[in-house]
């Protein structure tokens, strides 16, 4: 029996620290919903707005694999090995933290804010050595196509982490539709609407709606406006 729920934008935790405008599709900080713990072995996303030149001083993860997806503007990163990069609109950026890393995040810009999504996952291995990886998409895929941007292969497209989840990226137009099947049986997916408007399996979802849909295997996604839109297939069992 395939399983749906609807997590619209205005149900979302929110919190405004001034430097930071963040919103919650599951419970973090000081935001807790007993029904919003997580989605299979999708933890947390994170759609924060942080002000110019502010950020994220050095704290600490371990096993959880940390996805980073810019949406305007930049976002510097320093981390305990060794890595100082900058990740840009376009780009992607994966830390595995295993048994840990340190890690600060800033936006770098005396002038314009930075929007982001940051995801968590549970990993599928406890305490690997951590890892980085960051990588530039190509957008031109994502026009009204699945253009993957995750994956657990190495050798795949986009970056990789330590879980069997596929990560798409899209950009359709108004009335195309597409089919995606999953990767992997018992999977579900999870996809949050960045813009625009459209419909998954016939529900429709606005601006930073999102839907979660597992024991289907596959999905339709149809743009009812011109609609860029992020596809999450994730394991349901953590």
């Amino acid at each position: 029996m395939k399983n749906t729920v609807i997590h619209t934008a205005d149900s979302r935790g929110h919190a405004d620290h001034g430097w930071l405008n963040a919103y919650h599709s599951f419970s973090f900080g000081s935001w807790f919903n007993p029904n919003r713990v997580q989605f299979g072995v999708l933890r947390v996303l994170n759609d924060d707005t942080i002000a110019a030149g502010m950020g994220f001083g050095t704290h600490g993860h371990d096993n959880m694999e940390i996805i980073t997806i810019p949406l305007e503007g930049d976002l510097a990163h320093k981390d305990n090995m060794g890595n100082a990069e900058t990740i840009k609109t376009g780009d992607i950026q994966v830390m595995s933290a295993g048994t840990g890393i340190q890690h600060s995040e800033f936006n770098p810009n005396a002038d314009l804010r930075t929007k982001l999504f940051q995801i968590w996952l549970f990993p599928n291995k406890q305490n690997v050595t951590p890892r980085y990886q960051q990588i530039t998409l190509d957008k031109s895929l994502q026009k009204n196509d699945f253009a993957q941007i995750l994956s657990p292969n190495p050798d795949d497209e986009g970056v990789w982490i330590h879980q069997d989840a596929w990560f798409y990226m899209s950009d359709f137009d108004t009335d195309f539709s597409k089919k995606l099947a999953l990767k992997k049986e018992g999977n579900g997916f999870y996809i949050m609407n960045i813009e625009g408007e459209i419909e998954v399996n016939g529900e429709k979802l606005a601006t930073r709606d999102a839907i979660g849909i597992s024991n289907a295997p596959e999905i339709e996604i149809k743009a009812t406006k011109a609609s860029k839109f992020l596809v999450m297939e994730i394991p349901m069992k953590v």
